[in-house]
């Protein structure tokens, strides 16, 4: 199943500038999601991060592998509405730079679930290598009414 920005943002709450992912290529509910996120020159990060050689913070690509990963979790029926939580990262590794023009793949499988908690294995890939990896904890709550 594939989605559009609009169908991503129909599941999660995430909006510009921080939805980092512009499409999910490949999604199974509850199981796993790949997203896809095209970098270019205009992302809000790459004016301070660095402007004399500009890359793709590594908490953002962890946000973005997250964002994967809550689409996967917030698909299913009896999690609509509702809002996924970092818990914890896990063994991130930073493999490679992402700059602008990079197509960054961002794949998150859902590993584990006990009740409301879960953990994700989640990698991200540019031209098919490996850029970052990590275990995403997450946590499953209903958002506080205003």
């Amino acid at each position: 199943m594939q989605l559009s920005t609009k169908q991503i943002m129909e599941i999660i709450p995430h909006r510009q500038p921080f939805l980092l992912l512009d499409t999910i290529e490949e999604l199974e509910p509850g199981v796993r999601a790949v997203g896809k996120k095209c970098v270019t020159y205009n992302e809000p990060f790459f004016a301070g991060h660095f402007p004399q050689e500009l890359v793709m913070p590594g908490v953002l690509i962890m946000e973005a592998l997250a964002q994967a990963g809550a689409v996967a979790i917030l698909s299913q029926p009896e999690n609509k509405g509702k809002l996924v939580l970092f818990g914890g990262i896990d063994g991130a590794r930073f493999k490679g730079k992402v700059v602008p023009g990079d197509v960054l793949m961002l794949e998150t499988e859902i590993i584990k679930v006990k009740g409301p908690v879960g953990v994700g294995s989640a990698k991200a890939t540019v031209n098919g290598k490996l850029v970052a990896k990590a275990e995403l904890t997450f946590v499953v709550t209903a958002p506080e009414k205003a």
